[in-house]
């Protein structure tokens, strides 16, 4: 299905084009980047991974927008722009240059209303939002509760341990970066103010804490190590 408004609807081959421009627009950033450009060693500073939180978030947002009444159609595309720029500008003002990319997009491409994009570009230039979520429009309050949640999950847990490697770590080190997971999760969780998010958030909570705990069961060092920890940190 197409993503749709009552003004101007957007078809699925015009949210297809959106897509393949958004990943397009990141491929060439890190391509042009000079000498590795920052954390290029990592691999969520890559292309791939970014249009993969990307569509995650797509998919997040528009599940939460669906359930509480929110415009989808504002949701999934202010989603589908939001980490745009997130490679080639600093991190402090990559918000509000995904919305103005977003906004050149759609003003060139289509016969969208004004009163569409400017929810859009509003919705991706606050997305790094720290306030209270309830303060902000429906539609840019999903965007950031999905925007939190991707990181709780599988995504999240995935990404934490690659990070072992690049910090030469071993497997005896898994607790502590499923634990920062956890961490992410309980933060993500008493941010979000929508019922479905909550849920969402509940629910990948879950599935963290019982890996950590199939982690301790078959790795029996690291709960060594762990033990190891406390004792040393009771010593006077």
């Amino acid at each position: 299905m197409g993503v749709e408004i009552k003004e101007s609807p957007v078809t699925e081959t015009e949210f297809e084009a959106m897509e393949d421009f958004v990943y397009e627009y990141l491929a060439a950033s890190v391509e042009n980047e000079d000498g590795g450009g920052r954390m290029r060693w990592y691999p969520w500073h890559s292309a791939e991974y970014r249009f993969n939180h990307i569509l995650n978030v797509v998919d997040l947002a528009g599940t939460i927008a669906e359930q509480e009444g929110a415009n989808v159609d504002v949701a999934r595309v202010a989603a589908l722009f939001h980490d745009i720029a997130k490679l080639d500008a600093d991190q402090e003002v990559h918000a509000e240059e995904g919305a103005r990319i977003a906004r050149k997009y759609l003003e060139t491409h289509g016969d969208f209303p004004e009163s569409f994009i400017e929810e859009v570009c509003k919705a991706v230039e606050n997305h790094s939002y720290q306030g209270d979520l309830t303060d902000l429009p429906k539609e840019t309050q999903c965007l950031i509760e999905a925007d939190l949640l991707d990181k709780v999950g599988a995504n999240g847990t995935a990404l934490m341990l690659l990070r072992m490697g690049y910090e030469a770590r071993t497997h005896m080190d898994a607790a502590e970066m499923v634990d920062r997971v956890m961490e992410r999760g309980k933060d993500a969780a008493s941010r979000v103010q929508t019922d479905t998010a909550e849920g969402i958030a509940h629910k990948r909570l879950k599935r963290v804490k019982w890996f950590r705990e199939w982690l301790e069961g078959e790795v029996p060092q690291m709960d060594h190590n762990e033990q190891s920890d406390r004792r040393t940190q009771r010593r006077p």
